[in-house]
């Protein structure tokens, strides 16, 4: 089924706008205005739906819930909490119009409230209070972004649920209650102090990326590779075992099993933290929105996923955020596009609305994909907070870009690699020989190796010269090979025949890893 509709008398309606669709209130927002009419794109499955239906607005952008509890969940694309649904129905199924909290109303926290006292100052992105959500994480509450005032009450020590109210401010005689719970647009990005440049490596665990294609904390990379080539093994491996703090794991429209994957695996792996053994799920959320699950809420997911990793950046946390894959939530803007432009050839050859120069597509896809790509990636980096005390946080994305047969020179792949910083490519050769992870050293790049330099030279002075030295060997046996293929191994020179050796010994026991 379609998921665009469009509906009349909407007059006074804002773009983006969160509306409820049809009699079962389907969740939908609105992507386009013209007169009183609206389309809407529905983040549900919309049959039933009939002309005649009503549409309730809310008066608000699609947003999520920040607050204590989203560590250890699992959320669909518009952040419904999967669990809760299944214990609320019974049902493996999201019936229509699910209405449920995504962060739980019922469970009590730990609070401790930090320095601030009554008659302090204090302004947006201001520390006042640290919740005990579990032995990995704390979980700091910070003033929304545009809040300012004089503190006139602060909950004490306690245990206290997201509804309660822990603090009130006042400005200008008015006062305002803030409880645990704070609501964000997504398609916002929050604001900070500065964005600051990056110095220290994002560590994946993976031999051939740490050392050849280091990422930065704050960076962005691509992971673009042919079907079984291992990207999501990549994108695990990087969850399961990278430097963050924070890890936010999004399946955009991908196969349900690899999602199920990540929920059977990642309780069982653990980090040792004071002699204390927890499992990583405690510093891990998943927004989970299967190829199954209804085309439009890709693209919602996506945003999801960001603005719930700039949150935990905001309390001074290095946060990764994997996407996998893009490629799927292109193909999300793709079929609105189009349904879209159906829409408007039909209104068009009626004598209703005019063309407009998002007709044009690009292989198939909208014009403005670049854009949305953009948009998205440019919210990674490393900042300084907004608010005190002083603090630095910062978002890493690591995006897997599924090009059909492995195709490069695939419009979500082109506008990708015109973003990013990170490019690694994986060849459908090495994994057919079971070379994982399947990286081709040939065609991969970093643009943070100077970046980097500095940290290498305080840390590990020899490391860079090493590198250096292992690319040209590296090099050296991809023209030596050619040579091989003409005249056999045995007419090469005895240096020759070494560094074929060499780069063997590389290839097996360094760049491989299982």
């Amino acid at each position: 089924m379609l998921a665009v509709v469009t509906a009349e008398r909407m007059s006074g309606s804002a773009m983006y706008e969160l509306v409820r669709v049809g009699y079962f209130e389907l969740v939908g927002e609105i992507i386009r205005l013209e007169g009183d009419m609206a389309t809407i794109q529905v983040y549900e499955e919309t049959s039933g739906v009939t002309v005649g239906d009503p549409v309730l607005r809310t008066g608000k952008p699609l947003s999520v819930e920040l607050g204590p509890g989203i560590l250890g969940s699992i959320f669909d694309g518009i952040q419904r909490p999967l669990k809760d649904i299944n214990e609320l129905t019974k049902s493996i199924y999201i019936p229509k119009g699910v209405n449920v909290p995504s962060l739980s109303r019922s469970q009590q926290w730990d609070f401790a409230s930090s320095n601030i006292k009554i008659g302090s100052h204090i302004t947006g992105g201001d520390l006042y209070a640290i919740v005990h959500e579990n032995t990995l994480v704390k979980h700091k509450l910070l003033l929304p972004p545009r809040a300012k005032g004089t503190v006139t009450f602060i909950a004490p020590p306690g245990n206290y649920t997201v509804d309660d109210v822990v603090l009130e401010t006042e400005f200008d005689g008015e006062r305002t209650k803030y409880t645990m719970l704070q609501v964000w647009p997504v398609r916002q990005p929050r604001p900070v102090t500065e964005k600051l440049p990056a110095n220290y490596p994002l560590l994946c665990g993976q031999r051939v990326l740490d050392s050849l294609f280091p990422c930065v904390q704050g960076g962005t990379t691509a992971i673009p590779g042919a079907f079984g080539c291992g990207k999501t093994v990549i994108s695990q491996s990087l969850s399961k075992y990278s430097n963050s703090d924070v890890i936010i794991y999004v399946g955009c429209g991908e196969r349900g099993n690899e999602m199920s994957e990540v929920l059977r695996d990642f309780p069982e792996l653990t980090v040792e933290i004071e002699g204390v053994t927890e499992s990583i799920m405690k510093r891990t959320a998943l927004v989970a929105n299967t190829s199954n699950m209804p085309v439009a809420a890709r693209e919602a997911s996506i945003y999801t996923g960001i603005t719930l990793s700039e949150y935990f950046r905001d309390m001074g946390y290095n946060v990764s955020m994997m996407a996998d894959s893009t490629s799927r939530w292109a193909e999300a803007l793709r079929e609105i596009s189009v349904v879209w432009y159906c829409e408007l050839l039909y209104q068009t050859v009626t004598g209703g609305w005019s063309v407009s120069v998002d007709l044009f597509f690009f292989s198939g896809y909208p014009a403005y994909l670049g854009a949305r790509l953009a948009s998205f990636y440019e919210r990674a980096g490393r900042v300084k907070c907004l608010g005190n005390p002083d603090r630095e946080g910062s978002v890493s994305i690591v995006g897997a870009v599924s090009p059909p047969g492995g195709d490069f020179s695939d419009p979500v792949t082109s506008a990708t690699l015109g973003i990013v910083q990170v490019f690694w490519g994986l060849d459908k050769k090495l994994a057919q020989r079971k070379h994982f992870p399947s990286i081709n050293w040939l065609i991969s790049y970093s643009k943070y190796m100077r970046a980097l330099d500095d940290f290498y030279e305080k840390n590990y002075p020899e490391f860079v010269p090493l590198r250096t030295k292992v690319k040209e060997i590296l090099q050296e046996e991809e023209d030596l090979s050619e040579i091989v293929q003409l005249v056999g191994k045995a007419s090469l020179a005895e240096s020759d025949k070494i560094t074929l050796e060499v780069a063997k010994l590389l290839k097996d026991d360094f760049l491989q890893q299982n």
